[in-house]
C-alpha cells in the first residue's frame, strides 16, 4: 500500500513551532501581568500600614514630625500606586495582543490541519479507486482465463 506524504508538511511543522512560541510568549505576559498586579496589591498593602500607624500617632501624644513623614509616605505610596496602574495597563495590553497573536497562529495551524485532513482524505479515496480496480482486473483476469480454459 502506498504511503500517504503531505506535500506542505514543513509549513505544518512550521506553524506548529509557531502556536508553541506565542503560547510562550502569552505566558511570559499572562505572568508578568500578575506580577504587576502583586506590586500593586503591596503598595496598597503598605498604605494601609501606614495609614494605621497615622491613626496610632494620631490618638496618643502627637509627634508632628512622625505625622508628616507618615503622611508623606502615604503620598509617596499614592503616587507609585497610581504609575503602578499605568504599568498594569500596559502589561494588560502586551498580553492582549499576545493572545491575539495566538488565537491568530492557532486559526492559520487549524486551518494547515484541515489542508492536511482534506488532502489525507483524497489520498484514501485514490488509494481505494485503485484498489478496486486491481480486484477489477484480478476478476477479470480470472474469469478470461477460466473462460479460455473451458472451451
Amino acid at each position: 500500500m502506498a504511503k500517504f506524504i503531505y506535500k506542505m508538511q514543513s509549513i505544518l511543522d512550521i506553524k506548529y513551532k509557531l502556536e508553541t512560541q506565542a503560547k510562550s510568549e502569552y505566558s511570559a505576559a499572562m505572568a508578568e501581568l500578575q506580577w504587576e498586579r502583586v506590586k500593586l496589591e503591596n503598595i496598597f498593602a503598605d498604605i494601609k500600614k501606614y495609614e494605621d500607624t497615622l491613626r496610632e500617632n494620631n490618638s496618643g501624644i502627637l509627634n508632628i514630625l512622625e505625622i508628616k513623614a507618615v503622611n508623606d509616605a502615604i503620598a509617596y505610596k499614592k503616587d507609585e500606586a497610581e504609575t503602578q496602574k499605568i504599568v498594569i495597563q500596559r502589561a494588560e495590553k502586551k498580553a492582549d495582543r499576545a493572545k491575539a497573536k495566538l488565537n491568530e497562529v492557532m486559526v492559520d495551524r487549524k486551518t494547515h490541519e484541515k489542508l492536511r485532513e482534506k488532502a489525507f482524505a483524497e489520498f484514501l479515496r485514490e488509494t481505494s479507486e485503485q484498489e478496486m480496480k486491481e480486484v477489477d482486473e484480478v476478476v477479470s483476469f480470472q474469469y478470461n482465463n477460466q473462460d479460455a480454459g473451458g472451451n
